[in-house]
């Protein structure tokens, strides 16, 4: 049997060469690649080393002749989180204005899930997946971009290759906030977090935190987080303790309005003015954030932007572009009068 050199220059790297250097069968990669069940461990890092090795992609031309779906996959991590309603329209908007339609899967906030959703998407044959938050690593979502185009919204990792990603600058949005704080004349400014746990790395949350922290060593005050339970999670009872505390600071940035708007009116129930008593600010700037008898200052990120550029974006990989491409937005503050 005659084998190809694979070391010397050629125009394009297929799924033979990457099966000829790892030493398995065309059949062994393409599992590999679909994330197959049953693939072990060690077949796996065998078929990933050569594909690094040789920078091996698959073929956009070889999808295409397949036939394209004219439908793309859009996976959100939850729908309660109203923020994300104004992403999910703007990027349809795009998508539908580039001729394709889009398909909404919910993650639930699980990585199972997820990857179970993005398989039935390449399985379906869909053209791209653009994923909003999601709870997968870089690596996985690495290994599907290898088999599809994929555009992520708040996730950052900016030396990824095979996907891109579109952001709201969020350390740059966390300190923009601690900066209002301070301008109002605050001088004790806590951060309220969640607890991470098994959370990448890549999260909005970690990015937001980092911005706290900076800001905070930049004006020259005493950083403080205070954690919430997980994302999911019933946190009414920690709200309420947190507003309870002996040393309540004299201001906070909550990381989203998912959990500033709660504090905001349990709050005001026991009897806690805001700002006069506790000034908060929140991020997203959702349209709950908005309500007058919220009245939540907060950090915008700009939704419809985010929604636009991602679908742009992945229309763009769906047509042939391999560089990888990483945009961040810049944020505002919108002052309503709770801090």
């Amino acid at each position: 049997m005659d084998f190809q050199d694979v070391n010397k220059p050629k125009d394009r790297i297929t799924i033979r060469d990457v099966a000829v250097d790892a030493g398995v069968s065309v059949a062994a990669v393409s599992k590999v690649l679909r994330n197959a069940y049953g693939v072990s461990e060690s077949l796996r890092q065998k078929v990933e080393t050569s594909i690094e090795k040789l920078n091996y992609r698959p073929s956009v031309a070889a999808r295409a002749m397949r036939g394209r779906t004219s439908t793309v996959g859009v996976l959100v991590i939850e729908l309660a989180n109203p923020f994300l309603a104004g992403v999910v329209e703007s990027a349809n908007a795009a998508l539908l204005g580039g001729g394709y339609k889009s398909l909404i899967g919910i993650g639930h906030s699980a990585s199972s899930i997820e990857t179970s959703m993005i398989e039935s998407m390449i399985d379906n044959r869909m053209d791209g997946v653009l994923i909003i938050a999601p709870r997968i690593s870089g690596k996985v979502l690495d290994r599907y971009a290898r088999q599809i185009p994929i555009v992520v919204i708040a996730h950052h990792e900016s030396d990824a290759q095979a996907y891109d990603s579109v952001n709201s600058d969020d350390r740059q949005g966390a300190f923009m906030a601690v900066q209002a704080a301070v301008d109002k004349g605050y001088s004790d400014v806590a951060m309220l977090g969640y607890e991470f746990l098994d959370s990448p790395p890549t999260v909005v949350a970690m990015q937001r935190e980092r911005g706290y922290l900076e800001a905070t060593e930049r004006f020259g005050l005493q950083g403080r987080i205070i954690r919430l339970p997980p994302v999911a999670s019933d946190r009414n009872v920690e709200i309420e303790a947190f507003l309870a505390m002996p040393d309540r600071p004299r201001a906070v940035f909550v990381w989203s309005d998912l959990d500033a708007v709660p504090l905001v009116n349990m709050a005001r129930m026991r009897g806690i003015r805001v700002p006069e008593d506790l000034g908060i600010i929140g991020y997203d700037n959702s349209p709950v954030a908005a309500i007058p008898l919220v009245g939540l200052d907060s950090i915008d990120q700009n939704p419809a932007e985010l929604g636009r550029m991602a679908a742009e974006m992945l229309l763009s990989r769906i047509n042939g572009r391999g560089v990888a491409e990483h945009c961040l937005i810049e944020p505002r503050v919108t002052a309503r009068g709770s801090l």
